[in-house]
């Protein structure tokens, strides 16, 4: 009786006594992302460890054993924290600026108003969020998937909405994975072949003075306008200025290898575990996928279409290529990609790349610029 009654213990500690068919649908996508992020190299840095964060966060477990990642003090929990918190995005915008060259947007600042034009997606959503029902915090929260920007997602999410962190995180990082897939046939449908061949002028050479001196003076012209921005803005600029500085090259490096390296780990993991099946799988979780999308087509729009307006009132010679639009969302450089693809794909010859990167770059800092307006007027 002893051992039937042990064998039974056991049993009722398994995954397999508390699983649940919501358990096994998560478990199911988790294997999904990375399986696309491995075959189909849809940002594999990205996809792999959220899918397989999923995976860990699906499988079942008593209440009580200190393991899951919503028991405080249980490792997954602790390494939350960073999510939850706040801390991991600022120190993914220090590495990002450690990468970013910042020259395409200086030799052509006009190309910084495509970057903000993309950024109606964030408030498109909102509007759209606010709509459907959700408080104006939420739908904060979720209009900012729109800036293409996980990191800049999760931390407004964590200050504004901490509940719907994990699908907002989610949701953001998996529409960041399919920026070729949803952006290109959208830029197909609003230009013309005669606008996709047009060839811009080549951006000039930027002294090393101007590349010092620009995250000097952007940092304290953003963070003036937007002080509740400062976390996101202050690291970017920081570490765009350790890359351009010249003399802290270790610091550099570190912060665009191993440290983003390790907290994108950290991020893409413990974001995954947290969609657990009773946690994520509702119908609030699928309403904010469908307003990330939206929210992606609204911003991938808005930048084609100011493209072709402010062509207008450009001479011949200064046109823009309206295929750069595209980029003013602030998935680096993964948008500035698709512009140089569906260039390339009209001409051969016009290589879009450079000048897709200053609306790309643009749209980075647009992004953190919103998730400040946003949190000052509602946290």
């Amino acid at each position: 009786m002893d051992i039937v009654e042990s064998l039974s213990q056991f049993w009722s500690f398994t995954g397999f006594a508390n699983a649940t068919w919501q358990h096994l649908v998560m478990i199911v996508l988790g294997i999904g992302f990375v399986y696309l992020g491995i075959k189909k190299h849809w940002e594999p840095l990205l996809l792999v460890p959220i899918g397989f964060g999923m995976v860990i966060g699906n499988i079942p477990v008593l209440a009580g054993l200190q393991v899951s990642i919503y028991e405080q003090n249980s490792v997954l929990n602790i390494l939350y924290q960073g999510v939850r918190m706040g801390w991991y995005p600022p120190l993914i915008f220090l590495g990002i600026g450690a990468m970013t060259d910042f020259s395409a947007l200086i030799s052509q600042p006009r190309l910084v108003l495509i970057g903000a034009a993309a950024q109606i997606g964030i408030f498109g959503a909102f509007l759209l969020a606010l709509w459907m029902g959700f408080t104006p915090n939420e739908a904060g929260a979720i209009g900012i998937i729109g800036g293409a920007d996980g990191p800049t997602a999760i931390f407004l999410s964590g200050k504004l909405a901490p509940e719907l962190m994990g699908a907002i995180a989610v949701s953001a990082y998996s529409y960041m994975a399919l920026v070729p897939v949803i952006q290109k046939p959208i830029m197909l449908l609003l230009t013309s072949k005669k606008e996709r061949l047009i060839r811009m002028e080549k951006p000039r050479v930027v002294s090393r003075k101007e590349k010092i001196v620009f995250p000097i003076v952007g940092f304290i012209c953003t963070a003036f306008i937007v002080p509740s921005g400062l976390p996101l803005l202050g690291m970017l600029f920081f570490g765009n200025l350790l890359k351009e500085s010249g003399v802290t090259r270790r610091l550099a490096e570190t912060a665009r290898g191993p440290l983003i390296d390790v907290v994108t780990t950290l991020i893409g993991l413990t974001v995954g575990a947290s969609t657990q099946a009773d946690v994520f799988l509702n119908a609030r979780s699928i309403k904010i996928f469908g307003l990330g999308l939206l929210s992606f087509v609204i911003a991938t729009f808005c930048g084609v279409m100011f493209v072709k307006f402010m062509n207008l009132f450009c001479r011949e010679g200064r046109k823009i290529n309206p295929l750069i639009g595209n980029a003013g969302v602030s998935a680096v450089p993964d948008s500035a990609r698709v512009s140089e693809t569906v260039g390339l794909e009209a001409d051969p010859g016009n290589h879009l790349l450079m000048h897709a990167m200053a609306p790309n770059v643009a749209g980075v800092i647009g992004s953190a610029v919103a998730a400040g307006l946003l949190l000052g007027f509602l946290g």
